[in-house]
C-alpha cells in the first residue's frame, strides 16, 4: 500500500510543470511579442515614408537636371489632384527617365503602394511651384528666390514635412 502512494506521488510530480518552467515560457513569449510589435507598423506609416522619399528624390532629380543642363526645371504640385510633375523651362512636362514613353507626372492616389498618402499642403512662398536654376538654387513659382518652401504629406494619423532650404535647395525631412 505504501508503494502505491509513492507511485501516485511520482506520477503527479511527473505530469506537472514547475514554476521555473512556466516562467521560462512566459519570458520567451514576452520577448517574441516585443520583437513582433515594431514589425507591425501601419501601412499608412510605411506608405508615407515611401512617398516622402520619392518626392525628395524627384526634387533632387529636378535640381540635378537644372545644374547638368544649365537650364531651369520646375516641380509643380497640385494639392487638389494629389499630384506633381516636373517641367522644363518652356513649361513642358519632361519625359520620365525610368518609364520610357511616359511623362514625369505623378499622382499619388493612382499608385496602389501610396494609396493612403495625400498632399496636405504645398507652399513655396505661397505658390505651389519650386524651380531650380543653373546653380541649383530654388525659386518660387513667381521666379523670385525662395524664402521658404515646404511640402506636408499625410497618411492616416501620420504626417511628414519636406522642407526646401533657400539658396542651397537642401532638403530636410521631418
Amino acid at each position: 500500500m505504501a508503494e502505491k502512494r509513492v507511485l501516485r506521488q511520482e506520477k503527479l510530480s511527473c505530469n506537472a510543470f514547475t514554476l521555473a518552467e512556466l516562467m521560462i515560457v512566459v519570458v520567451i513569449i514576452s520577448i517574441a511579442a516585443l520583437l513582433a510589435v515594431p514589425m507591425m507598423s501601419s501601412a499608412a506609416d510605411s506608405q508615407l515614408r515611401s512617398a516622402v522619399n520619392m518626392i525628395a528624390a524627384d526634387l533632387e532629380y529636378a535640381k540635378s537636371m537644372s545644374i547638368s543642363r544649365q537650364q531651369d526645371y520646375s516641380v509643380v504640385f497640385d494639392v487638389g489632384g494629389n499630384s506633381y510633375e516636373i517641367r522644363d523651362e518652356s513649361g513642358s512636362v519632361i519625359d520620365h527617365p525610368m518609364r520610357v514613353g511616359t511623362l514625369f507626372s505623378v499622382t499619388l492616389s493612382d499608385d496602389s503602394r501610396l494609396s493612403e498618402v495625400e498632399l496636405d499642403s504645398v507652399s513655396f512662398d505661397s505658390t505651389s511651384t519650386v524651380s531650380f536654376d543653373y546653380l541649383g538654387s530654388p525659386s518660387n513659382g513667381s521666379g523670385t528666390p525662395l524664402n521658404s518652401g515646404s511640402i506636408v504629406l499625410d497618411a492616416g494619423n501620420y504626417s511628414m514635412t519636406i522642407t526646401v532650404q533657400p539658396v542651397t535647395g537642401f532638403l530636410t525631412i521631418q
